[in-house]
């Protein structure tokens, strides 16, 4: 059974499944290009970005939740979420801070890390590019560059990062821009959509793989 982040991200995804069939309904399905319809094509641009970053941070969540549910104690926390937690309680001036770990009360405490990155994250308007998810998933659970995952046939990492960051700086132009941007074709939307399908399938498997190895069981 598929993560619930999947799972709402597929059913997110059909918006898009049906611009296109919009699309193809208005315009046809021949060759040539279309007139009237690329307000279809920068509609599909901003929603594959915007249930691309929730499922970002629902995967990331989901995830979390398990580490905190299953992890038999805050020794096999990897060192990267150590060390946040660390700086924040050294951070904190209360001479009594450390006891807020003590114990199994370290659980609540990286809980509620998730929902403060993502504030801190709305906070810097940040976009989600490659450089923030991997941040994201860094901060998050301890993933060191879950974008390194991001390859298939014909595809390495690097050039899936470059494509992600082109098409979700792409939304951004839409976004700000509107009638000013260059042309953006349904060629777009049908590229951008099978990449980030691919992107988000094996971000799922590095998060499922990684609370694994943390709990001694799968996330889904």
């Amino acid at each position: 059974m598929p993560s619930k982040a999947w799972q709402a991200f597929n059913d997110n995804l059909r918006d898009i499944d049906r611009l296109l069939e919009l699309h193809a309904e208005k315009g046809g399905t021949g060759r040539g290009r279309r007139t009237g319809l690329e307000v279809l094509n920068k509609s599909a641009i901003v929603l594959i970005t915007s249930f691309w970053e929730a499922y970002c941070e629902d995967i990331a969540s989901e995830g979390l939740e398990q580490i905190v549910a299953k992890t038999k104690s805050s020794d096999v926390l990897p060192t990267a979420i150590k060390k946040l937690v660390a700086r924040e309680l050294v951070r904190d001036q209360h001479e009594l801070a450390i006891w807020r770990i003590a114990d199994d009360n370290w659980r609540p405490l990286l809980k509620s890390r998730l929902e403060q990155l993502r504030e801190k994250r709305n906070r810097k308007l940040n976009t989600p590019k490659s450089d923030d998810i991997d941040e994201l998933f860094r901060d998050a659970l301890g993933i060191d560059s879950v974008s390194a995952r991001w390859k298939w046939t014909k595809m390495t990492a690097e050039k899936a990062r470059e494509k992600l960051d082109g098409y979700v700086s792409l939304r951004g132009a839409v976004a700000h821009r509107g009638r000013g941007l260059h042309s953006v074709q349904k060629a777009h939307v049908t590229d951008y959509l099978d990449v980030v399908r691919k992107i988000a399938s094996r971000t799922g498997g590095a998060v499922n793989a990684h609370v694994r190895a943390l709990t001694g069981q799968r996330l889904w």
